[in-house]
């Protein structure tokens, strides 16, 4: 790792001009990272490019300087692009075409399914979070953290610990956020906005999608679903339902949780968790997806019915 480290640091004195970007359905760590980072590096004078792939879900439109997150100007050119939290080319969606316009390539990732597409890859699937990484690296570069900065690091690691509750959280992972800490960052405020502000929508979508729950296998595997139909009756989005598959995992007896998310008629978006020993990243790569062991997705290109008829499936050969 600290030879990639070091590859990192002398492009970072050769170039000026930089793009950041990460993954399609943002989430805490991919934008907390990316802002990060982005950040960091405009304070050492690179020119900077933040680029959103796709909207920004409200529960994190407060964080610092969210709004220097741009659309993508087509056929720009980079000296550098940097990508967070991907695990590999295809999660940047119909944003992929980026990367023929970049020089050189820097993968930044957590992620045990990562497929090192870069020219310099810091992987490490044993870290919590990208926000992790992101650390590290301005650590090892002796870059300036300041408030901002550590507010967005704060937030990537929260959300992908689950608040410091999943497995993944380790000695190493309290270390880095009790550093972020000391920088004096609003605690209250990004409880409050992150875990504790549901729109009206978003409480709505979750109950009807609740009354979707089916349970397979003597109740071991969960499994909701929602549709373009329940998004429109409650004016909602997809990112108003985050949370609902970690809810329906800890049902007493299950160990396997998996929503549906109807993205088209014919194209699916699966997430799925689990809680102590169904390895979840290898089911998903079965459909080309991937993640973590207790979490991780996929897309089925298939109608909805089809698509849970496969997965419960696939599920039901790991349980035991």
């Amino acid at each position: 790792m600290n030879d990639e480290f070091k590859k990192l640091k002398q492009k970072l004195d050769e170039v000026k001009d930089i793009c950041l970007v990460s993954h399609i359905h943002p989430d805490g760590d991919s934008i907390g990272s990316l802002l990060g980072f982005g950040l960091a590096l405009e304070n050492i004078n690179k020119k900077i490019t933040m680029i959103k792939v796709d909207d920004i879900p409200y529960k994190y439109k407060f964080l610092p300087q969210v709004s220097k997150l741009k659309n993508y100007e087509e056929n720009k050119k980079f000296d550098l692009l940097i990508v967070l939290d991907c695990s590999d080319l295809d999660r940047l969606g119909s944003f992929k075409h980026i990367t023929e316009n970049a020089r050189y390539i820097v993968n930044i990732d957590h992620h045990i399914s990562n497929t090192n597409y870069g020219d310099i890859n810091i992987v490490d699937h044993k870290a919590a979070a990208t926000g992790e990484l992101v650390y590290n690296i301005l650590d090892y570069l002796n870059m300036n953290i300041n408030k901002e900065i550590a507010t967005c690091l704060y937030v990537a690691i929260a959300t992908d610990t689950g608040s410091f509750r999943y497995d993944n959280t380790r000695p190493k992972t309290h270390y880095i956020v009790s550093k972020l800490l000391e920088k004096q960052i609003d605690l209250k405020r990004v409880t409050f906005e992150v875990f504790q502000n549901k729109t009206l929508a978003s409480t709505k979508l979750f109950i009807e999608a609740l009354n979707t729950l089916e349970l397979y296998y003597d109740n071991r595997l969960a499994v909701v679903q929602v549709t373009q139909q329940m998004l429109m009756k409650n004016n909602a989005e997809f990112n108003d339902i985050d949370g609902i598959v970690e809810y329906i995992r800890d049902i007493e007896t299950v160990e396997v949780a998996c929503i549906l998310k109807e993205i088209k008629e014919d194209e699916i978006k699966i997430g799925l968790r689990s809680k102590t020993y169904v390895d979840v990243a290898s089911i998903a790569k079965v459909f080309q997806g991937g993640g973590h062991i207790r979490a991780s997705g996929c897309t089925i290109y298939n109608n909805i019915s089809e698509a849970k008829e496969l997965i419960i499936r696939e599920i039901g050969l790991n349980l035991r």
